[in-house]
């Protein structure tokens, strides 16, 4: 029984994760062969606040990189 965790910050539409989780659904069983019965999906949402790569927030990441878009423009 497969069981897949997807961790990814919020922001995406109920449709965006619905799609994801069937596409994975089905890469699973694709690949694996699992009955598809068997095969367990769920996303784990995070706020842009709470996760850092390289010492910065996502969120602040964000911000910077759409200050420096709109600087561009």
């Amino acid at each position: 029984m497969p069981l897949i965790n997807v961790n990814m910050a919020a922001g995406r539409t109920d449709d965006q994760k619905r799609a994801l989780m069937a596409a994975i659904t089905q890469a699973a069983q694709d690949t694996l062969g699992a009955p598809l019965a068997s095969i367990r999906v769920w996303i784990t949402e995070f706020e842009t606040t709470e996760f850092m790569a390289a010492g910065e927030t996502m969120a602040d990441r964000r911000a910077r990189e759409a200050a420096a878009a709109a600087g561009e423009k």
